[in-house]
């Protein structure tokens, strides 16, 4: 489901300053993005979504904690992309700054961006005919200082991933649990299935 502003006081298009003005008057358990300059609520996520989010803000954390403390993961993160006005997507993690200010809720550096895919981001952007996954992907691919974006299925064991390299972007699609998952710049090495633990995917055992 996605739920355009319609009937509130500020329906239609909005600029970049705009949109985050709005959200700042929004309940903070609301989630929009803006997608071709109109706001965009999305979809309540599953417990399977946050579960996953929540997994791979930790394995990062726990990764971080060793490699360069100087970094923290965080779920659903501010972040200004720098991608133009008309788009403002909140990543499910992200990796930043581990220091910011109180009462901060915006950076304007990531280094890993991860979306889980929820049902809100097959919506088609208007006037690019791909799905707000795809278009969210590009975005993240172009900024500047990300070094490794993650897009990672709720519904099955994928997770496609893009890493920085010396000559590029390097991608890959793991759909193996067993499957490692290797970011040397974060000290991060675990295999996909770690990702899903306590989903219906790799249920816990009792």
């Amino acid at each position: 489901m996605v739920v355009r502003v319609a009937d509130s006081p500020v329906a239609g298009r909005m600029s970049g300053a705009a949109f985050r003005a709005f959200q700042a008057r929004r309940p903070d358990h609301e989630r929009w993005e803006l997608i071709e300059g109109v706001p965009v609520m999305m979809t309540p996520p599953t417990i399977a979504h946050n579960r996953i989010a929540g997994n791979l803000e930790r394995l990062l954390n726990e990764a971080l904690a060793r490699h360069d403390p100087s970094r923290l993961a965080n779920q659903r993160p501010g972040i200004e992309l720098g991608a133009g006005g008309d788009y403002k997507p909140e990543p499910d993690v992200g990796v930043i700054d581990a220091v910011y200010e109180v009462g901060q809720r915006f950076v304007e550096r990531a280094y890993l961006l991860a979306e889980v895919i929820s049902d809100t981001d097959d919506f088609l952007v208007p006037g690019t005919g791909e799905p707000w996954i795809d278009v969210k992907r590009r975005i993240y691919l172009d900024h500047q200082p990300c070094e490794a974006v993650l897009i990672i299925a709720q519904d099955r064991i994928e997770v496609r991933l893009d890493v920085k390299t010396a000559t590029g972007w390097r991608s890959e699609r793991l759909v193996d649990a067993e499957a490692e998952i290797t970011l040397p710049s974060f000290g991060l090495r675990c295999s996909v299935g770690e990702l899903y633990e306590g989903t219906p995917l790799r249920s816990r055992r009792c």
